[in-house]
């Protein structure tokens, strides 16, 4: 799987383009992906990724960095062993697919907007 380019509110992948949040995990795309707090990144919007047990989680917080992820979220992944990257959605994206070229078992959650 491979982010082939993305803007603000859209997302191409493997030449399919997105204009919605979505997930990577586990080989595929969970699109329409929403925050049950809107730009608060909580563990219950995590289910997918968890379900993958990845060994990175790569976050892209909007184009103007607009998401949050908070203190407890991110000591809850690292209980579970889970490395957490968090960026701006473009320099997430890419670094997704460094980490998939790589050959790292890798996740990520974009948020496309703000």
């Amino acid at each position: 799987m491979r982010v082939d380019d993305c803007g603000f509110g859209w997302i191409v992948i493997d030449g399919r383009r997105y204009e919605r949040d979505l997930i990577l995990a586990g080989g595929r795309v969970i699109a329409d992906w929403w925050r049950k707090e809107g730009h608060n990144l909580g563990m219950g919007d995590l289910t997918a990724v968890l379900a993958a047990a990845p060994d990175v989680l790569v976050i892209g917080t909007g184009q103007a960095e607009r998401m949050e992820v908070p203190p407890e979220t991110r000591r809850a992944l690292a209980e579970k062993g889970i490395a957490l990257e968090v960026y701006d959605t473009a320099t997430a994206c890419q670094r997704f697919n460094q980490l998939a070229a790589a050959g790292q078992r890798v996740a990520a959650a974009f948020h496309l907007t703000c």
